[in-house]
């Protein structure tokens, strides 16, 4: 896996990265001169999931060969449901994320807000039902993938 940098011609900056997210560059990245809104969501991980303390550690595996053009395809419905929106952010991280550490970054811009804030809720929960990334726990006492699995979807189902 390559290092994830923004696209020079294209208005959607897709993929996974191993390490660091880049979201302060995502953020700065989104921003255009018609578009006076931008929405940037960031999932952290956290020391606690559901009624286990503890979690010290998430790790993320997916199938990377249909990552890409799963996101690619949660970009084109971001598109058609909000025609205005200027650039797209969808990367999530995978390997080894230690608490506090961005697991997955979601940005949009567009001129106004009710489309960036609704797009960027939009995207951050179609990607996690949609595209095949999956976690691992790490907590005082166990550890698990995926404890509260769920099933994933296509695009068209959201």
């Amino acid at each position: 896996m390559t290092e994830l940098q923004p696209p020079e011609t294209a208005d959607d900056w897709l993929g996974l990265c191993e390490g660091e997210l880049p979201v302060a560059e995502a953020g700065e990245w989104v921003v255009l001169p018609r578009c006076g809104a931008t929405v940037v969501f960031t999932g952290t991980a956290r020391d606690h999931a559901g009624d286990r303390t503890g979690v010290s550690l998430l790790e993320y595996e997916a199938y990377q060969e249909q990552v890409v053009p799963r996101l690619e395809a949660l970009a084109a419905a971001m598109r058609q449901r909000w025609p205005e929106l200027g650039r797209i952010v969808l990367i999530h991280r995978v390997g080894p994320v230690p608490i506090t550490e961005a697991a997955v970054v979601v940005a949009t811009s567009s001129p106004h807000r009710t489309a960036a804030f609704e797009a960027a809720r939009y995207g951050i929960d179609t990607l996690k039902s949609t595209v095949p990334i999956w976690k691992k726990e790490e907590w005082d006492g166990g550890s698990s993938w995926g404890l509260e699995a769920q099933h994933i979807t296509s695009i068209a189902d959201t």
